[in-house]
């Protein structure tokens, strides 16, 4: 049954689809319509903002009537109006966001526009605006890469994530990009890779840069150092992937994005990569590859491009492959595009159709005026069919705005589309009395677009209106255009189109001229020519005398080259003087508005008849130079050409010599092709003029001719004025003006000086003048201090002024400034950097131009007592016109003064009243020094001086230490926290012989200062292992344990009987009750018992024997027995169970400190170094 229902909806939607298509007309042509608000304008759903400009979000609609606006912010409704930083545009729902008081970020949301009026309710799509960021790179301590010339490196970026990602690029400290190829690229993540390195590639600057496109920022990364060390050859080796990392891997791409995957592999010699695709080829119109074949792309990936990709790394050691296994997924996208606005008569039927895919399957979703579907009223002329609403008999009243939402898990597409519900008499949309013209025997449309509501029915009548045309030779298209597949003249005339519906008629009428073809009717011929002869092609056309023609002729399809040789007639190109580069195919092409027509011919060029060898010379000069049609100011120059030497002449160039102004210079003059010989010469007054002639041909100029006549001009008032005119002063009551005076040549005449003329500005109305003498300045003195002048100098001489001066602008001289910058105060921005601020001097007081401020400023002296006072005053110069500047490099924890000055060209103005500021505790310096002393076994000294840069408060040190094997690999680092007095400790319990590195760093409130390192050895005291050695062995000392051993043993005897007397033997309480304060350990030096300390070293004795389980015990008591020697499990063992009780609880301190022994002999080690060497 519901196969049955889904297939009646089909055909239904079948048979209505002609309607859909025949409404689809522009409405906003047609006034006074009724028509449901349709969104044409709005911001894009991922809205990235930049948080230093106002947030726009786009939401423009039209409808009859226009309808009002309205928005949602994260689902909820948005009050723009009670919003102070919020504004609507006017006839508009665009939203202005003003972020001068408040941050952007209180502003990123989804934001969701709704456009309404009393026909229906369309929406925009959701807009999450986010704020772009590009944030600061994290601070890091980046060491030095220490690597052998031959092996792979891979040097990280690791960018800070911004909004849109930054573009990752890498430079040096010249901001020059560092060297990529096959060896060492760019990975996609920005990380640096050498496929092996090489000695050059040694260098401290390689500097990972982040471009954050959104705001134009970039960042950069602490330099890289890399050494590389070539200690021993590196072998050669077969390729092995560094990225991707194993045998395969998967990548998953959306359609139409870009899918990207890259393949770096090291290996020595460099591998080479190559692409492939396992299960197919790669298309060849949308891949290409980058990175030096090490990244495959390719654009507007589709679902064929899903499949297993393998890269394949090779040198000639061997080859590596990797397959990447690439799965395409899809948002949403149209099949046949969006729903299409419907407009139906009451009674008629529509449908709207939304359809689309993707990957996986999307879900639709219909809404109503803004309401999903399901909660809107009931309507029985409207039926929803998954992606199909169908509306049977519609009735006057149901207009709305239905909403389409296509969503999967990668996107969404929304659309809005409206029914609109109408009963209007039809209307014709095309231009009346429109004119179409064609050519006979082509096609002819004429067009009837129309509107109505029912659909109007299209009808077309030619001329006495006998029948409609709906027969061959017509065909009338759906949307009413009427076709003529070949035209004739007989089809000339005047056509009607009829729209009809039930509301009415309404007719259009247009014209039809069907005009003649353009045809040429004599074609260009194939020609043969010898060289230096002429040719013509004749091309002759044939056209509709009413078409204006146009002829084009092209050589070889190209345009004919810019030679006077060619000459192009009406019907006719004629070729002069033919040379070898003149043959080739010619075509004419006439052109008219309709059509055009083309024909060809080739021209073939031969030599005539042999000749012998030419031979090309530079030509001889020109002879016989004669000055006719003389004129002041123009003379005609005539000359007879020399021998060309088989290269014909090719200009000729005329100098001339003025003997009055620059005797024995010659200056070019003009240039005139090498046809002509003669030349009308533009002259100068008051020149004594001698001409002569070269000639130029392929092999270079001639010799000059012999020199004409001198042709002598007359004087005249100067044509020009000096150029260069300024205005300046050198003291503070004077004007300097000054000028490029004319030369000689330029002054027409005798007797040149020039008339100098100035006012001051918007004061004077009178010009003052002065003559004076053929100079290049004058100064006007007794002027107030700078002040605007308007300054004009006039070249005269003894024939008359020249031209009207253009008027220059100028200032008198400057003064020092008179007043100092007011208000100036400081701001501290951090403990070596403040900012000082102060208030523009007013113009009239800086009395010159004004070139910056100066700041002074000094420290007055430190706030710490242990550093000396610094009067050295700095300056720092802020050029222009500035109310504010940095001053940066300050010390730490100390006092400055400062003041401000103005100052112009002339000089530095009055100081400022001088001010000071603090700066807070900084970071210290590092200590002066760090000294190891009394290096011993276990133990050392370090001893260091105070930083000499307290920059504050010394709150105490930090002292590090880790020791360094053979192969210098650092160890676990020890950390020591030390007061602000100490100036040296006594590093306990090290290990012999090893080899240490110190880090001693001070702090202050602020943090810790840079450390100071130091390096050293424990060393081993072979003097002391050879005593205790000897020790063990004398007599007196083997009696002397003899006898403690033996006291132990009476003492146990003796507890032993007490125990079997009074029961179970209460160990700890009697130790703790009955203390011995003789059993203590033996004092190294002296061989007497000493105080017993948990926290030392315990280091074994040369010689000594530890027990056979490694570790002892200890028990809850802090003086038992065990505590005394190594172990006792087999060296007392009288009575095992009362030797348990104190041999098998003490392990917790021996496995905390190790397995060694004390350094100081007690009585068991004793024993057990007797028994060593027994």
């Amino acid at each position: 049954m519901m196969a049955r229902r889904r297939m009646d909806a089909a055909l239904l939607v079948l048979f209505l689809g002609h309607l859909v298509t025949a409404l689809e007309v522009p409405l906003d042509l047609l006034e006074g319509l009724p028509q449901p608000p349709t969104i044409t304008h709005q911001s894009p759903k991922d809205f990235i903002i930049d948080p230093r400009e106002n947030i726009i979000i786009h939401c423009d609609a039209k409808g009859k009537p226009h309808p009002s606006f309205s928005w949602t912010r994260n689902g909820t409704h948005f009050d723009t109006e009670n919003d102070p930083n919020v504004n609507m545009r006017s006839h508009s729902g665009t939203l202005v966001v003003d972020i001068s008081r408040e941050k952007a970020e209180h502003y990123e949301g989804v934001y969701q526009c709704t456009a309404r009026n009393k026909h229906g309710t369309a929406v925009s799509n959701n807009v999450v605006v986010r704020q772009s960021r590009s944030p600061l790179w994290s601070k890091e301590r980046v060491k030095p890469i220490v690597v052998q010339e031959g092996v792979s490196l891979m040097l990280p970026c690791r960018p800070p994530a911004g909004l849109p990602p930054p573009i990752i690029f890498w430079m040096d400290n010249n901001f020059q990009r560092l060297p990529q190829g096959k060896r060492v690229s760019q990975s996609l993540n920005g990380d640096l890779y050498f496929s092996n390195v090489r000695k050059e590639d040694s260098r401290n600057d390689y500097i990972c840069y982040a471009r954050f496109p959104h705001t134009q920022t970039i960042q950069q990364k602490q330099p890289i150092t890399v050494r590389v060390l070539n200690q021993a050859p590196v072998d050669e080796r077969r390729p092995i992937f560094l990225i991707p990392s194993g045998s395969s891997s998967s990548k998953m791409v959306l359609r139409g994005h870009i899918l990207e995957m890259e393949c770096i592999a090291e290996g020595l010699p460099t591998p080479e990569i190559l692409w492939s695709k396992v299960s197919g080829d790669l298309p060849a119109m949308r891949t290409s590859f980058l990175h030096y074949n090490k990244t495959l792309r390719i654009v507007n990936v589709s679902e064929s491009d899903a499949g297993d990709y393998r890269c394949k790394a090779r040198n000639q050691l061997g080859t590596v492959h990797h397959t990447i296994h690439v799965a395409v997924k899809a948002a949403p996208y149209w099949i046949s595009g969006a729903p299409r606005n419907l407009v139906l008569a009451p009674g008629e039927n529509g449908v709207l159709t939304c359809r689309a895919s993707g990957t996986p399957k999307p879900s639709i979703s219909w809404a109503m005026n803004g309401i999903p579907i399901e909660n809107s009223p009931k309507d029985l002329s409207r039926k929803v069919e998954d992606d199909t609403i169908i509306f049977t008999d519609v009735q006057t009243g149901s207009s709305a705005v239905y909403q389409c939402n296509v969503s999967n898990d990668y996107g969404y597409l929304l659309s809005n589309a409206f029914v609109n519900v109408l009963s209007e008499p039809p209307r014709v949309l095309t231009e009346a009395n429109k004119v179409y013209q064609v050519i006979t025997n082509s096609k002819a449309l004429i067009d009837c677009s129309s509107f109505g509501s029912p659909i109007p029915k299209i009808t077309w009548f030619k001329d006495s209106r006998s029948s409609t045309l709906d027969g061959d030779p017509y065909f009338v298209h759906d949307n009413g255009t009427l076709e003529i597949n070949v035209a004739q003249a007989q089809n000339s005339g005047k056509y009607t189109c009829a729209a009809r519906n039930s509301l009415g008629i309404y007719e259009n009428h247009v014209y039809l001229e069907v005009k003649e073809p353009t045809r040429i009717v004599k074609q260009p011929e194939y020609k043969v020519v010898q060289r230096g002869r002429s040719v013509v092609f004749e091309c002759k056309v044939k056209h509709d005398p009413s078409l204006i023609p146009t002829m084009t002729w092209l050589k070889d399809d190209g345009e004919l080259p810019d030679d006077e040789r060619l000459i192009v007639d009406s019907d006719s190109l004629t070729i002069t003087d033919v040379t070898e580069n003149d043959a080739g195919v010619y075509t004419c092409i006439m052109n008219t508005t309709l059509d055009n027509d083309s024909a060809s011919a080739e021209l073939t060029v031969v030599e005539g008849t042999p000749t012998p060898a030419v031979v090309y010379e530079r030509p001889d000069p020109p002879t016989d130079l004669e000055l006719t049609d003389q004129k002041k100011r123009s003379v005609q120059l005539t000359w007879t050409p020399g021998d060309e030497h088989n290269s014909p002449t090719q200009k000729f160039l005329i100098q001339y010599e003025d003997s009055l102004h620059h005797r024995g210079q010659w200056h070019n003059l003009t240039e005139v092709p090498g046809t002509k010989t003669t030349v009308h010469l533009k002259l100068s007054p008051h020149a004594h003029y001698t001409f002569r002639v070269l000639a130029l041909n392929a092999e270079g100029f001639s010799r000059p001719s012999f020199p004409s006549r001198v042709y002598k001009t007359d004087p005249a008032a100067p044509d020009e004025n000096p150029t260069g005119v300024r205005g300046f002063g050198t003291e503070h009551n004077n004007l300097v003006i000054s000028w490029t005076p004319l030369t000689g040549f330029q002054s027409n005449g005798p007797g040149l000086h020039y008339k100098v003329m100035w006012r001051q500005k918007a004061v004077d109305l009178d010009w003052t003048s002065v003559t004076v003498a053929n100079n290049s300045q004058f100064v006007v003195s007794g002027t107030p201090t700078f002040v605007p002048y308007e300054l004009k100098v006039q070249a005269v001489n003894d024939h008359g002024a020249g031209p009207e001066p253009a008027i220059a602008h100028g200032y008198s001289g400057e003064d020092l400034p008179i007043a100092a910058p007011e208000n100036v105060q400081a701001v501290v921005l951090n403990s070596t950097l403040a900012e000082i601020h102060w208030d523009h001097v007013p113009v009239n007081l800086i009395r010159g131009h004004l070139k910056g401020y100066k700041v002074y400023y000094w420290k007055k002296h430190s706030l710490h007592k242990h550093n000396p006072d610094h009067m050295e005053k700095d300056i720092l110069t802020f050029s222009g016109n500035h109310s504010h500047g940095m001053l940066p490099g300050l010390h730490p924890f100390s006092i400055y003064s400062f003041n401000v000055r103005v100052y112009n060209g002339k000089g530095e103005g009055p100081v400022s009243p001088t001010q000071q500021f603090k700066t807070p505790e900084g970071v210290p310096g590092p200590p002066t020094s760090l000294v190891v002393t009394n290096p011993n076994l276990d133990s050392l000294t370090l001893e260091w001086s105070p930083p000499r840069e307290h920059n504050g408060h010394i709150t105490g040190y930090t002292l590090r230490y880790q020791p360094v094997n053979n192969s210098n690999e650092l160890g676990p680092v020890e950390e020591l926290a030390l007061t602000a007095n100490e100036t040296s400790v006594t590093l306990p319990h090290l290990k012999y012989s090893t080899y240490y590195k110190f880090y001693l760093n001070a702090k202050t409130v602020t943090g810790a200062g840079p450390a100071i390192s130091q390096e050293a050895v424990t060393i081993v005291d072979e003097a002391v292992a050879s005593r205790q050695v000897d020790i063990a062995t004398q007599g007196w000392f083997i009696g002397l344990m003899c006898a403690i051993a033996l006291l132990i043993l009476i003492l146990l005897i003796i507890c032993f009987i007490q125990r079997n007397k009074g029961g179970k033997y209460p160990v700890k309480e009697k130790e703790d009750a009955h203390t011995d304060p003789e059993f203590q350990p033996m004092k190294d030096d002296d061989c007497t018992f000493g105080e017993y300390s948990d926290n030392e070293d315990h280091k074994p004795l040369k010689g000594s024997r530890t027990p056979s389980n490694g570790t002892v015990k200890r028990d809850d008591s802090d003086d038992s027995l065990v505590d005394y020697g190594d172990g006792g499990d087999g060296q007392f063992n009288e009575d095992g169970s009362f030797i348990g009780q104190y041999s098998g609880k003490s392990a917790s301190r021996d496995t905390a400190e190790g397995h060694e022994s004390s350094e100081a002999p007690s009585p068991i080690n004793a024993m057990n170094s007797l028994n060593s060497f027994v």
